[in-house]
């Protein structure tokens, strides 16, 4: 399964003060190679989104270290916490977060604006890109003028245009409805088939989780299961997890 492109170790993370500690992440520690699809389980405050917060730099651990391509990113400040977060992480956010004022070219190009691309290089990188994801004819236009799916699918391209080491995504279905949801789980499955996407996903819905290769179940801040889909079918997948769900005492009635 080729290289380890993240590795996370002996992470702790507390909040407040010696009066009143809360620890959010209790010694956690894994690796994700490169191109896995792995889903991030948890009840709330289980400690699922801190562990994203501090793998994507916008929370800092208390101790441990992570290490993104064997770098250690608990490391950076300032200007070079910016360039990591810039040119190595890919975020998908639930509300694709586009910019209204701008058409779909220009959403997708402004990361690589930023990072210092040369307008040749762009041309390039959108015009595969956006032959991947089947979006060439709507490059040209504003977010209101394109459906939900073709939004989804500008904002997957904005996330993976700069060939990020990891790409993000926080309960990216929990605001969708179910035609939406399956969309989007669809996208990121063939994010992660045909660009080889490293996809690390924040869920407490079964559902959503089916679509990974691996599931990392967090309970009271520590990795309480783990489970490798092989070659189950993705049905067959759906039911383990919902087997260690209940297990886990999760909040997964609203979705089922």
């Amino acid at each position: 399964m080729g290289n380890t492109i993240l590795r996370v170790d002996d992470i702790q993370k507390f909040y407040g003060n010696k009066g009143n500690l809360t620890k959010a992440i209790d010694h956690i520690s894994f690796s994700v190679r490169k191109g896995e699809f792995l889903g991030i389980m948890g009840a709330s405050g289980s400690g699922k989104t801190t562990l994203l917060n501090c793998i994507s730099t916008i929370d800092t651990v208390t101790s441990g270290h992570i290490y993104v391509e064997e770098k250690d990113i608990t490391a950076l400040h300032g200007a070079q916490l910016a360039d990591f977060r810039g040119k190595k992480l890919g975020f998908i956010f639930q509300n694709f977060n586009l910019l209204d004022t701008l058409t779909a070219y220009e959403n997708i190009s402004l990361a690589l604006s930023i990072a210092g691309a040369k307008p040749s290089e762009i041309e390039q990188r959108i015009s595969q890109i956006a032959q991947a994801l089947n979006i060439q004819d709507v490059l040209g236009k504003y977010p209101y003028q394109m459906s939900g799916g073709q939004q989804q699918r500008v904002a997957a391209a904005r996330a993976m245009v700069t060939n990020p080491a990891i790409v993000l995504a926080d309960e990216p279905t929990g605001a969708l409805d179910s035609n939406s949801s399956r969309m989007l789980l669809t996208m990121l499955t063939e994010l992660n088939e045909r660009l080889s996407a490293t996809i690390l996903m924040v869920t407490h819905d079964a559902f959503s989780a089916s679509y990974c290769n691996r599931i990392l179940f967090i309970k009271d801040g520590q990795v309480f299961n783990e489970l490798h889909r092989g070659t189950d079918t993705r049905k067959e997948f759906f039911t383990k997890i919902l087997e260690v769900v209940s297990v886990l005492g999760g909040e997964q009635s609203e979705h089922m």
